[in-house]
């Protein structure tokens, strides 16, 4: 079964965008985070309200080039899911390839395929997150989801 997986481009190097993915989430992807993502073996929680939250083990990072998180614990609880943990044990790999005058990244969510309830739900929040991580990337202003947005 094929995992979601997308490509973006983006006008800017490659170590812009290694440095929003490991030092940045909370200007693009939850300003409700707690822990560490800059090295491997560091762990972090995001949190998207009280009753959506997902915890990362950063399992390889090398730099300007490779990123892999294990998600070890989650849970979507939003009521039309029966199953709301089904993040659980997935892994999200981030790869960048640098360009002379752009960088690539490609998003490879493994487990998100379209056999999982979330798949729908998730493939959108997917899609918001990234609008906001190449907004924060290329502009420096991000729109990650904020206590206030509930």
């Amino acid at each position: 079964m094929e995992s979601y997986k997308t490509t973006i481009k983006f006008n800017v190097k490659a170590d812009r965008v290694f440095d929003a993915l490991i030092n940045k989430i909370p200007f693009w992807w939850t300003e409700l985070f707690e822990g560490l993502s800059d090295q491997k073996g560091n762990r972090f929680t995001i949190r998207f309200g009280d009753n959506i939250y997902k915890t990362m083990l950063v399992e390889e990072i090398f730099p300007n080039t490779r990123i892999v998180w294990r998600v070890e614990d989650a849970r979507i609880g939003i009521s039309e899911l029966k199953n709301q943990t089904e993040w659980i044990n997935t892994i999200i790999v981030w790869q960048i390839t640098p360009h002379e005058n752009f960088s690539e990244l490609v998003l490879h969510h493994i487990g998100l395929n379209k056999e999982i309830e979330c798949y729908d739900i998730c493939v959108n929040g997917w899609q918001q997150f990234l609008n906001s991580f190449r907004s924060y990337v290329e502009f420096g202003k991000g729109n990650p989801f904020s206590a206030s947005n509930e």
